[in-house]
């Protein structure tokens, strides 16, 4: 099949909308359940190079979860510590397998922005990982192939309507590429940079030594950013990202907005907020909205009468200031990529107070002076690149 017909484009009122290969040849996507949408394959498709790079830089399984075409999350199958287990709302579960750690990671970091993802696995979708997504409110997923019984567990999600598609793994794309604006054709050479350790070795700060695991969780935040709608920042620890900021025109702006989901992210697993009183019957998706609230500045739409009682058995105290910032000073060792050059100092400044250690960017700023000395300032290890990332 070399064509396959959409119920409409972006919006409903864009129609007619299909899918095909211009050359004639078969797509290279297969549709085992449901029916895909245009944004769906844009997800789908992003998605899957995105897992297939992190897998190849890094050799573990890997998973990303999609919205609107960013990550919201990518991870690779690192194991889980008891804590990441229960923020995560998988440690019911029992053992995981490497890809449902890699897939819970990807989903946990940010599950607010989550929530309605499609998924992209980058090996055969087994048990342990479809469990995981059959209680998770998902539009859909891509990956290499299924076992027999995840497929049919999968098949069971939306009324059968679950959206599963097979990826072609021998599909190779052609090198150039092409995209319609205005009823102009652009045409490009696809970006087939390999993201690799060679890209780390320019370390222009006075400090060198960045360990290797902390290298990966670089190349992790670069491949991640690779796929990221531009202007975009990633934050990344232990071989997931934490925060993505993406498709701000500023980059202090992708800097914060990256930074305030690595703090949510790593307040989640205060004491305090794991001990929060819920009721039995909340759904988990509240449990999210109702913990994201209760993190934030506006704490007491949560907490006022009437509203506390929605969720929580009893009242919860609020995270004070002082709590936050105590906890926040716990989280270090983060490493950030950039998908262009940092044009002042102010983001390393920002990206400090999120715990980052590491950091790789393009450089080539004309205040690539200010940037190093602030990096400098903090004992931060920073490599330029050389290479930018920007994805349209």
């Amino acid at each position: 099949m070399n064509e396959m017909q959409l119920k409409y484009g972006c919006n409903p009122n864009q129609k007619p909308s299909r899918v095909y290969m211009q050359d004639g040849s078969d797509l290279p996507v297969t549709v085992l359940n449901g029916r895909p949408g245009y944004i769906n394959l844009l997800d789908a498709l992003n998605g899957y190079q995105l897992v297939k790079e992190l897998k190849r830089a890094t050799g573990l399984p890997a998973a990303t979860s999609f919205k609107h075409v960013s990550p919201a999350g990518a991870a690779i199958g690192r194991p889980l510590t008891d804590t990441l287990k229960k923020i995560y709302w998988v440690d019911d579960l029992g053992e995981l397998s490497p890809l449902a750690c890699a897939y819970a990671r990807a989903r946990g970091a940010d599950r607010m922005s989550s929530y309605g993802d499609f998924i992209a696995l980058s090996d055969e979708c087994d048990v342990c990982t479809a469990k995981m997504i059959q209680r998770e409110v998902s539009d859909g997923i891509i990956a290499p192939s299924y076992s027999p019984e995840a497929l049919e567990i999968l098949k069971t999600k939306k009324k059968g309507g679950y959206c599963i598609l097979q990826m072609d793994t021998a599909y190779t794309p052609a090198p150039i590429e092409h995209k319609q604006v205005y009823g102009i054709t652009f045409e490009q050479g696809r970006n087939e940079l390999d993201i690799n350790d060679e890209l780390l070795s320019n370390i222009v700060t006075d400090a060198k030594d960045i360990p290797d695991d902390k290298r990966a969780d670089l190349l992790i935040s670069l491949i991640t950013l690779k796929y990221t709608q531009s202007n975009s920042v990633c934050y990344v620890k232990d071989g997931q990202a934490i925060g993505i900021g993406a498709g701000q025109q500023s980059r202090i702006h992708c800097t914060r907005l990256a930074g305030q989901k690595a703090d949510n992210w790593w307040l989640r697993q205060c004491p305090k907020v794991m001990a929060l009183p819920f009721k039995e019957d909340v759904r988990r998706a509240d449990r999210d909205n109702a913990i994201d609230v209760y993190m934030g500045d506006e704490y007491e739409d949560i907490l006022r009468d009437g509203e506390w009682q929605k969720v929580f058995t009893e009242c919860p105290q609020p995270l004070t200031v002082e709590e936050k910032k105590a906890w926040l000073a716990e989280n270090t060792d983060v490493a950030l990529g950039s998908d262009a050059f940092f044009p002042f100092g102010d983001n390393i400044e920002r990206a400090h107070k999120s715990g980052v250690r590491y950091i790789a960017q393009p450089g080539g700023s004309i205040r690539d002076d200010n940037v190093i000395d602030t990096c400098n300032k903090y004992g931060i290890a920073m490599a330029f690149t050389g290479i930018r990332l920007f994805h349209h």
